[in-house]
């Protein structure tokens, strides 16, 4: 007979082992590979791999192109976790107020991130590549009746665009929670006291909400560091490579100059580049949360 604690235990395993061995099989033995693969010297078909050492690693501190992805993902983690922050508390504090329709402005808003990025991705390059010439000849807006796609700057801004739009109203359903939270007496008594709107989400709104400003910013960054689907599908890392994204980057030299083992090397940088920005990010704004 099975007591109940090991019969609580019994339960715990059957229901974590699937888990345990999707997440060991998809996720930890491709990464402990992926570091082998970078001290190794291997094209993907040669039934011979050789040792390289340090010398994937070498060649990456001399790689312009890899420096040049690396600095487009960092301009647009940048520009996007801000424009995507900035847009969701929008949504949220508006949807926050006493409006009749507010539950159907939820589903609209957050309908955007149910849709798969490649879809997306392919959706809006319809949209810049068809729908915005139409646009143009309506209304007359010269910046409408250029092709986005084709030109450097604007392809950055499409990018940013899309991703927004996509990404926004998840970010809008954790702050949402987190005002939903704060006690309104707290905020009816700031009020009374002569505290104006600007003073009450400054002094109030914003402190009580920085765990979900934490959770909305960690994963703003690693979504935007992550950047592959969306990029592939919209601008493919073009025009002339400079909306080639460093997971695009990574992905091209894998899968289509054979560069297995330097990839793996990119990635491993890529890992602890990603992991240390966002473990400081969140060490920092932890320190600036407070307790109700």
């Amino acid at each position: 007979m099975l007591t109940n604690r090991s019969r609580k235990i019994l339960i715990y395993i059957v229901f974590v082992s699937p888990a345990v061995l999707f997440f060991t099989l998809f996720i930890l033995l491709p990464f402990f590979r992926a570091i082998v693969f970078s001290f190794q010297d291997w094209n993907g078909i040669s039934s011979e791999i050789k040792w390289a050492g340090w010398s994937n690693y070498k060649r990456l501190l001399h790689d312009t192109e890899h420096m040049k992805s690396f600095a487009f993902t960092l301009k647009y983690v940048v520009v996007t976790t801000v424009f995507v922050n900035l847009a969701g508390f929008g949504l949220a504090f508006v949807l926050n107020m006493a409006l009749k329709t507010r539950n159907a402005l939820r589903t609209a808003f957050f309908l955007p991130h149910v849709i798969g990025s490649l879809v997306i991705g392919f959706i809006w390059q319809f949209i810049i590549t068809q729908g915005f010439p139409q646009i143009a000849s309506l209304t007359g807006l010269a910046v409408f009746s250029k092709n986005w796609l084709s030109i450097p700057g604007y392809a950055f801004w499409s990018l940013v665009l899309v991703s927004v739009w996509h990404y926004a109203g998840y970010l809008m359903v954790i702050y949402l929670a987190a005002l939903q939270g704060i006690p309104k007496d707290l905020l009816e008594a700031a009020q009374i006291d002569g505290a104006n709107r600007w003073n009450r989400m400054r002094t109030i709104i914003i402190p009580l909400i920085m765990p979900a400003i934490t959770v909305c910013l960690f994963l703003a960054i690693s979504h935007g560091f992550k950047l592959f689907d969306l990029n592939f599908a919209l601008t493919k890392g073009g025009p002339f490579g400079t909306t080639e994204s460093l997971a695009l980057h990574i992905y091209l030299d894998a899968f289509t100059k054979n560069e297995y083992t330097y990839a793996s090397a990119k990635s491993v940088v890529f890992f602890l580049v990603l992991a240390s920005v966002t473990v400081v990010q969140v060490f920092v704004l932890k320190r600036k949360e407070v307790e109700m």
